[in-house]
Parts: structure tokens; sequence; C-alpha cells
């Protein structure tokens, strides 16, 4: 491609809604333009790396034996409304209606449709397994789109979903799409970690998402630098606390704490460490009729340490709080203790609440928490001699960094990265909700065992810049650059040598299979190095009249901070020596 031919389209600024360092350097470097909120033409350049990205994709979900197929984008919502997501889905679920009145969606994922498929065409085990995946646009309406890419409405993904006679079956469809996601992340040249993650309500161990380590990340990234163990902050453990509990050796004490509604400010006031305080947090579950009324609530005290946050799929995982828990109301909280929150504690309650505590807390001795009265706390609070044992103890904090692994080969520690992947056992709760069946070898219909499985194809671009960039702009793996090589001849309108220097080293590396463009637009050399840099072409070669006297050209790869002389015959030999394949 030669760049006169091209549209390039750089800018100096980057326009003020963007926040993120990706958002601001695509859009600078002309990748994306901004058509509505949280939606985006993909323009020329940035096309070319989505591109590059789907190639990828596609070689290895075709490698590892899935098959593509494309559904559509707008969805008749009767399939929905099989599973019970039309209803249970909140306004992301873009809802439309056609001319003859009738609901349809715009799909934020393809689950209803690829289970519809499969209970038409896949009707006996000797057709199993299968996995069948697109690469289609998707549309989420979220409530505050940001970050550019990172987090729009509609963007690209490629979804799979494999169909499987039993559950072993299932299980070895999801460790060769395991084996199959670890290829394509290493060839996008991408540092990224598979850890493992939390299955929801599906339940289930297999699930792991692909993070794109980057500081600038909103997920949380737990792992054991000296071990394999890694997963999300909701699914992350720590090795239980050791026992056994040491003896108490403070009395009881209520102790004045005005104004210290909070466990550091308490800890401070009393000059202890925040790890000897607990904190409350009351939450509710209501029972209710089948006009949706609520008839029952039950009010529950969660015990945790000070130092400690709590972890919500942990709790909702907790008996008595798995169908659904909310954080209780001020009447409620003040109806059960008597008191507003900021000193709440398990002693002295008005009404009975149900009891969960924190394991670290289970294993504490002499602990402070509130009185049940403003502007008090109790110190040297004990288990059974201030109250009774705990029933119910379980682990329902988020990690923290230096926490022992639970594998038991070393500490914890945490770092940011951003959700680029995530493959999932889905057993049989689509196919059930959907009736999907084949029949088995004993003639009798089986539910399939599912699995999905979805890279974010236009979030990874984002991704690798917010891993990959410079005060100067983007710096491309070469894998997914626009460009591989970017050929900068300096004045080849004045100089005939450079220019024919410039288009013979341009077909030849053409002719080599090589992702070239030259640059023809005969810009200043600081204003046409400044376009590149920006836009993050790895590998750049300068040609010019000088050089090329002594019988050489410039070679300077992005992340290089200054130029090396090739010989010009030497040129192609070297460049495909640097490129990575």
């Amino acid at each position: 491609m030669k760049a006169s031919q091209f549209l390039i389209s750089t800018l100096k600024e980057a326009p003020a809604d963007a926040e993120v360092v990706s958002h601001r350097l695509m859009t600078r470097a002309g990748m994306i333009k901004k058509l509505g909120a949280g939606i985006y033409n993909y323009m020329p350049m940035g096309l070319r790396v989505i591109q590059k990205v789907e190639r990828i994709v596609r070689e290895e979900m075709n490698r590892a034996g899935a098959v593509e197929l494309t559904m559509p984008v707008i969805q008749p919502a009767e399939l929905w409304q099989e599973t019970g997501r039309f209803d249970k889905m909140g306004p992301e679920l873009l809802r439309i209606k056609d001319r003859h009145d009738r609901d349809f969606v715009v799909q934020p994922t393809s689950e209803e449709v690829i289970t519809d498929i499969a209970r038409q065409e896949l009707r006996s085990y000797k057709q199993l397994p299968k996995n069948l995946y697109q690469i289609q646009t998707k549309f989420r309406d979220e409530r505050r789109p940001r970050f550019g890419l990172m987090r729009g409405r509609e963007f690209i993904m490629k979804d799979a979903y494999s169909f499987d006679r039993d559950e072993a079956g299932a299980k070895a469809s999801y460790q060769v799409m395991a084996a199959a996601y670890r290829r394509i992340f290493d060839r996008f040249g991408l540092t990224y970690r598979a850890v493992a993650a939390d299955s929801g309500a599906i339940g289930g161990d297999l699930s792991e998402e692909f993070q794109v380590i980057a500081a600038t990340g909103e997920d949380a990234i737990v792992y054991c630098p000296t071990s394999d163990y890694a997963a999300n902050i909701e699914k992350a453990e720590a090795l239980a606390p050791a026992g056994p509990r040491p003896a108490a050796s403070s009395a009881l004490t209520k102790t004045p704490t005005p104004g210290k509604s909070t466990c550091a400010d308490v800890a401070e006031l009393l000059g202890v460490p925040l790890a000897t305080t607990v904190k409350s947090l009351v939450l509710a579950t209501d029972e209710l009729n089948e006009a949706g009324e609520i008839v029952k609530t039950q009010v529950w005290l969660l015990l945790l340490r000070g130092d400690h946050d709590m972890n919500e799929v942990k709790v909702g995982k907790v008996p008595g709080l798995s169908a659904g828990y909310r954080f209780a109301t001020v009447p409620e909280i003040e109806a059960h203790f008597g008191c507003k929150p900021g000193y709440l504690g398990p002693i002295g309650l008005k009404l009975p609440v149900k009891l969960v505590v924190d394991r670290e807390v289970a294993v504490m001795a002499d602990w402070i928490c509130g009185a049940n009265e403003v502007d008090f706390h109790l110190t040297g609070v004990n288990w059974g001699r201030d109250l009774p044992e705990p029933e119910v103890v379980a682990d329902i904090r988020n990690v923290v960094e230096g926490d022992l692994s639970p594998d038991g080969k070393g500490v914890l520690a945490i770092e940011r990265g951003i959700e680029v992947g995530h493959v999932f056992y889905l057993g049989t709760k689509y196919s059930k909700a959907m009736n999907a069946t084949f029949l088995d070898e004993d003639g009798k219909p089986k539910a399939f065992e599912m699995g999905c499985y979805g890279i974010g194809v236009t979030r990874l671009p984002a991704a690798a810049i917010e891993q990959n960039h410079d005060e100067r702009g983007i710096i491309w793996p070469d894998a997914i650059a626009p460009f591989t090589v970017v050929l900068c001849p300096i004045g080849m309108d004045r100089f005939p040598d450079v220019k024919t220097a410039a288009e013979s080293l341009y077909a030849e590396l053409v002719a080599a299979g090589v992702d070239v463009l030259l640059d023809d637009r005969g810009e200043r050399p600081g204003a046409m190095f400044a376009d590149w840099e920006l836009i993050g072409v790895p590998h750049r070669v300068t040609i010019g009249d000088k050089g090329l006297k002594e019988g050489v050209l410039e070679y300077q790869h992005r992340r290089d901070t200054a130029a090396t002389k090739v010989a010009v015959a030497e040129v192609v030999a070297f460049l495909k020596g640097r490129i990575q394949a």
C-alpha cells in the first residue's frame, strides 16, 4: 500500500471525552472516529488491526476444529423468552419491535440462537462433538459507555459454542478451547494471564478469563509469583487461617469513640492496628409471593476484619444468600440494632439476625466492634465468652497482597488486567431451557452439554495499546500492527535516486510477503516520523540521498532510541530477521 492511496487522518490533540490512553491514541492515530455514545466508525487504519486480530483468531479456531458460521445481529424475542433472558436481562439488552409489533433484540450474545441451530441440526450422538463459532457485531446498551473501544455499546466479538454428549466430552472440548486461546494470545505478542474465574449462578469450576496485563486495567488479577496459581479477584482465595484461636487476654469494655464511625478512624483513635477491628455489614433477603410482593424479610450481619473488603461473589454462595441479596435499609438496620450505621456490632441486638463470619474473624481474639450505640465501640471482644461461637463461617472477603497462596507455594500478588477473552463450561443451562436434545447411543433423548468461548475482537486492540505505548504514540506488536513496515523516503520528489530506491525496496518487500507501506506523500521528515510513531508501525526504514551515496539505509524499531545503518543490499534480509512471525 502507498500512503497517497490510503486514508491517513492523524490529529495533534485527542477529544475531550477520551479518558484512557487507548481511546486518545486510537482517535489521534485516525483508527476510530466517534459516531455516537459508545459507537465508532472503524477507520481504514484501525480496521487493518481488527482484521489482523480476526485472522489470527480464525486460524486458531479452525485449527482447533471449530466451524465458522454467522448468526443475525437482530434476533426474534421468542428464543430469548424460552430461556427467560428476555425478561431477566436489564436495559443492557436492546429490545425493539418491527412494523408488525413483533419483539426482537439486538444481540449482545448468541446462546439462544446457537442452541436453536443445534436442536435442529444435531440429532444424533454420532454428530458430536461440534464447536460452532462466529465473528460478529454485538450491541450492549451500556448505561455509561466510556474508554472508547474498551467499553463501547457496539463491538465485535468472536463467540464459540461447543456441543457434547456428556460432561466428560464437554470438559475435553473446554480444554481444547483453552489451549487454542493460549495459542491465540501468544500470537498476539501481548503479556497476558489466564486466570481462574467465578462461574456465577451456572456453577462448576471450569471458567477462565484471559487478561492483558496493563496498569490501567479495570480488573484485579491475583497470582502467586512462585507458582502457577492465578485467579480474578472474585474467585481468588487465600490459604485458610491457621488455628488455634489465641486465648482471650482483655476484658470486654465499652469504649468512647466520639465521631469515629469507621474502622480506620477507630483504630487511629485507639492507637491499634486496623486488623484488630471488625466491620459489620448488614444485608437483607426478601421472600416474595406469586405477585412479586415481599412477604418476609430476613436481615443478615456479616463480620469482616477492618482491613478487608467484602467479596460479593463469595457472599452470593453462602447458603441463604445464594438466591440474591441486597444491602439492608437504614430503617431495617435501626430496627434490629437500635443504632444507625457506623457503630454496629453483634452484641446487644434488638432483633435477631443471621450471622455470617469471615473465617479470618472466626480465629480472632480481643477484637473491636461497634457497641450498637452512637459514639461507642466494644474492645476486648471474644468468641465463646462474650458471644456464642459462630455457626456460619465462610470465606467472604477479597484477598490482599501478601496473603498466603491457597496452593501453599508462596504469597499472593495483585496486578491490573483487561479482560479480552473468556472460556466457560455451560453445562445444560440453555439446552434444557430450550429442550435441545439429541438421541444418545441408547436411543433416548439427552440434553447437550455446552461450553461458550468469547474473545473481544475490538476490545483487544485497545488493550494492546494500554500495554504498549509511550509519549509519542502506539507501539504495536508485529502480529496486529496496521502495517508491519513503513518506508520513509526523504525528499523523493527532489532526489530521483531516493524515489527509485524507495519504490524498488517497496516492490521487493511486497513480493516477499511483507506488509509494507510506502509513505509517498512528500511530507517533511519530522511530520512523517511523528505520524508513524503515533500510529505505531513497529519497523521503519528511512531512505535518504546522503545514505544512498554511502550505500546504506536507516532502520529503526518503534522501541529503539536510535537508528541502525543497514547496507541497501541487506535490508530485506535484515527486516525479515527482525519481524516476528
